[in-house]
């Protein structure tokens, strides 16, 4: 059972212009108040939000602007996949 005392919430940002690079990159990792900034623009710019814990703890051990490893493709094309559906719909 989680100590909702000592749980920190964690955030992790991507970007990704196919055009320009070969992968996506990490924009911004964060725990306790910047993830909660981090999350905060997002739904200010209508940037979709996935919540996936694993994910996002493999995201924050990745340097601001590194490309994701290979391993992460999979997992990040599912969550490209649901935000192109949300935006779809959005439209």
């Amino acid at each position: 059972m989680k100590n909702e005392e000592n749980y920190q919430k964690k955030a992790a940002a991507l970007h990704y212009d196919p055009s320009k690079e070969q992968a996506p990159r990490v924009t911004a990792v964060g725990k306790g108040y910047v993830a909660e900034s981090i999350i905060e623009k997002a739904l200010e710019n209508n940037v979709p939000i996935q919540s996936d814990p694993t994910l996002v703890e493999l995201l924050s051990q990745l340097e601001i602007n590194e490309t994701i490893p290979e391993e992460l493709y999979q997992v990040v094309a599912e969550v490209f996949a649901y935000i192109y559906q949300v935006d779809q719909k959005m439209k």
